[in-house]
């Protein structure tokens, strides 16, 4: 097995444990906890916000910290403090501490999740970490597939409190050690990169760099309209005239639908340049969430969606390298990664809110609105990109 293969593995399956333990986490547990402490969904919900605001709120010094000595101690010290959060929830008794074991899940979370092992690629290979960008999304796009059973069998046979001490276990036992021995250690030198054959490499963003808003933008909205059609699919789709079992079933065609858009751009092996990966992607989404409101078939519509979702996680770490110098890569990230968490992190109080004030069918109608966001803005992008290919002075 040469190096990169070793490390690509090695953080494919982290990011499947990290995501499906975190992330995940609650769309099993949050019925147990309810149930056990008589807290409300929204006190239980309350938890995974907090924790992906903590994250948005380290992510831009996490980046710098990949930056200056690379992802191994890092990376190992995020799957420490997933392990001590996830230790703590099951140990809380009290909401005060449910609230501080989600908020060191989302130090853990910042640390050990897609946007630090990306910067942790980018540091390894420069330019040529697309490829195993794209290879890891793959990996990380079956963790809700691996992890959902994996609580469920938790849950029924040692309860919800078991199954955060058995996944602690498991990020002492098989996630820490991987980042530790399948990682190189100390800040390896930047690789030499190599010209894109669309846009050549430019220097690092300034302040107000049109190019670096416009990521963000597509990032945070597309971060947002996840995070509320995760929490509210099911009530859309029953609202729509679809039973329960129908919604679910739908549902789970947006996983397969990112995984196989994640193949298909494997397999283009980058010979297109990201910003057409970001273009097809908010595209697919938008015509997912209009799909739906002009009453397509939902599982045509989901699929489009799902696809483009996955083709998302692709591009916002492909198009950093691509348009930016790769001696920046894992601060660039870092930045980029803040917006997008803290939007996710305040979406499911929107949500609630929007769907009180409008219903289920006026928050769809809503999500297709917000979907032209990210496209907009990679409208822009690529004519700022067409622009700067014109005009070398720019660079």
């Amino acid at each position: 097995m040469s190096e990169r293969t070793r490390v690509i593995s090695a953080l494919g399956l982290v990011m499947i444990l990290t995501w499906g333990s975190t992330f995940y986490l609650l769309a099993v547990l949050s019925g147990p906890i309810q149930d056990e402490t008589g807290w409300s969904a929204g006190e239980v919900t309350l938890g995974i916000s907090l924790g992906l605001l903590v994250s948005g709120l380290a992510a831009s010094r996490i980046g710098s910290l990949i930056q200056l000595e690379g992802g191994r101690r890092v990376l190992a010290a995020g799957t420490l403090l997933i392990a001590a959060g996830l230790a703590l929830l099951g140990l809380a008794h009290s909401l005060t501490v449910y609230l501080i074991a989600w908020g060191i899940l989302g130090l853990g979370m910042a640390a050990a999740l897609y946007d630090a092992a990306f910067s942790t690629l980018g540091r390894l290979y420069g330019r040529e970490a697309r490829s195993a960008i794209t290879a890891l999304t793959l990996w990380g796009g079956f963790a809700s597939t691996v992890c959902w059973p994996i609580s469920a069998f938790l849950v029924e046979n040692v309860g919800w409190r078991g199954t955060c001490f058995a996944y602690a276990a498991l990020h002492l036992t098989v996630t820490l050690p991987l980042c530790w021995y399948a990682l190189p250690a100390g800040a390896p030198p930047v690789p030499a990169p190599s010209v894109s054959a669309t846009v050549a490499p430019d220097r690092s963003p300034g302040r107000f760099d049109l190019r670096f808003w416009c990521i963000a933008c597509a990032g945070s909205a597309l971060a947002m309209l996840a995070s509320l059609w995760s929490v509210h699919l099911i009530t859309i789709l029953t609202a729509k005239g679809y039973a329960l079992a129908a919604a679910v079933g739908l549902g789970t065609l947006i996983g397969p639908a990112q995984v196989g858009a994640r193949v298909l751009e494997m397999l283009g092996r980058g010979r297109h340049h990201p910003i057409w990966t970001m273009l097809v992607s908010t595209s697919l989404v938008l015509i997912g969430f209009v799909g739906l409101q002009w009453e397509f078939p939902a599982g045509a519509a989901l699929v489009a969606y799902g696809a483009g979702n996955g083709l998302w996680s692709i591009a916002r770490g492909a198009l950093p390298l691509a348009v930016f110098a790769p001696e920046d890569y894992a601060r660039i990230m870092g930045r980029l990664a803040r917006p997008a968490l803290i939007a996710s992190a305040l979406a499911p109080l929107l949500g609630a809110m929007l769907i009180d004030a409008y219903g289920p069918h006026g928050l769809l109608g809503l999500l297709a609105l917000g979907a032209l966001v990210p496209l907009g803005a990679a409208l822009v992008l690529a004519v700022e990109l067409s622009r700067r290919a014109r005009s070398p002075a720019l660079h």
